[in-house]
């Protein structure tokens, strides 16, 4: 059972000071730390990370490199950001989270190769021949993923490359090059590093709908070509009012299984509408911790991935209007009851192998 906001302060707790009150009983103590339990459990427990708060926020990195075991860029590694101009890298920021990373014994998963967003101007306003668009694409994949070759434990070679009505999805790429580029990207992913787990990540297609069936018909389409696929992963922007069924999640990672890959949580949160009441956070615990239940109770599921940790940096603000608190820290860094949740199954599994 997820720990309860309402029962540590009692039901009548006035409204409009239980976040004050919440951050003086859930403040971290000397007990175990998130990665403390995922280490030795062949189980990553990790987070995107915000690359300003990286350089100038002590306290973010004191926590990050506290409580995960993995990181992965917000957007440090998309393609606008590594290419701001043709021909041009620059590696700085992913650098420095790869020097974060290593320094602090974490593993990195890179997010994200081929993506229709975070796409530079220079090359979306261009025109391009079909040649042209594969050679530029065959050279970022192979530049980025030869650079950190053996530092990354899993790529995202391609991101929500399905629609939301199980098509693919009208991209740059698709017009430019057609549907096959995406069986390239993964094998030249895998040229650049033949050790590295190569995924294919989306939303919307956690549990069983038509979307997730869309993900699995294109992922088993694409192992009957032999391409180097090693797994889906389901990313998990929900709503504290409106997630997939544990079941649903569960039975969607099982067939995965069945086709031999590995189904990672890669971008977990879980947003509250504002303003929010103690009943929302149980809620909202509740969520992430059935969440990494299935995870965790899955045969082909070691990775569970936030995007962030904690609210003074979450992307859900900026896009959904009326949302928030989505995390499992508070603005202030204090731990919010999403957090004590993990810790309860993270405990119980590190103690009996399962939960």
């Amino acid at each position: 059972m997820a720990i309860a906001a309402s029962s540590i302060l009692g039901q009548g707790a006035a409204p409009q000071t239980h976040h004050c009150a919440l951050a003086r009983w859930l403040r971290l103590g000397s007990g175990p730390t998130l990665a403390d339990l995922a280490r030795g459990q062949d189980l990553y427990v990790g987070t995107a990370v915000n690359s300003k708060a990286l350089e100038r926020d002590r306290q973010y990195r004191r926590l990050l490199a506290q409580e995960f075991n993995l990181v992965t860029a917000e957007n440090d590694m998309k393609l606008e950001r590594l290419q701001p101009r043709p021909n041009e890298f620059d590696f700085s920021r992913a650098d420095r989270l790869i020097a974060f990373a290593s320094h602090h014994h974490m593993a990195v998963r890179g997010h994200t190769l081929v993506w229709h967003q975070a796409i530079p101007d220079w090359l979306e306003q261009q025109d391009w021949s079909r040649a042209e668009l594969m050679a530029l694409l065959e050279n970022h994949i192979k530049t980025v993923v030869g650079r950190y070759r053996g530092q990354i434990v899993a790529w995202d070679v391609v991101n929500e490359a399905i629609a939301d009505d199980g098509t693919l999805r009208d991209t740059l790429w698709l017009r430019g090059i057609g549907p096959n580029y995406i069986e390239m990207a993964f094998r030249w992913a895998h040229q650049a590093d033949p050790d590295a787990l190569l995924m294919y990540n989306d939303y919307g297609g956690e549990g069983l709908n038509r979307k997730s069936d869309a993900i699995y018909d294109l992922v088993q389409s694409l192992l009957a070509k032999d391409v180097p696929i090693h797994g889906v992963g389901l990313q998990m922007h929900i709503q504290n009012n409106g997630s997939p069924s544990p079941q649903a999640v569960a039975d969607n990672m099982a067939r995965l299984a069945d086709l031999g890959l590995q189904a990672h949580i890669t971008e977990m949160d879980v947003r509250v509408q504002q303003p929010s009441s103690l009943d929302d956070a149980d809620r909202q615990a509740n969520i992430y911790q059935t969440m990494l239940q299935t995870c965790l109770q899955a045969e082909n599921c070691n990775t569970f991935v936030t995007w962030g940790f904690s609210d003074r940096y979450s992307w859900v603000p900026g896009h959904f209007e009326g949302w928030g608190e989505a995390l499992i820290f508070d603005h202030d860094y204090q731990s919010k009851p999403a957090y004590h949740s993990l810790i309860e199954v993270l405990t119980n599994y590190s103690t009996t192998g399962a939960d």
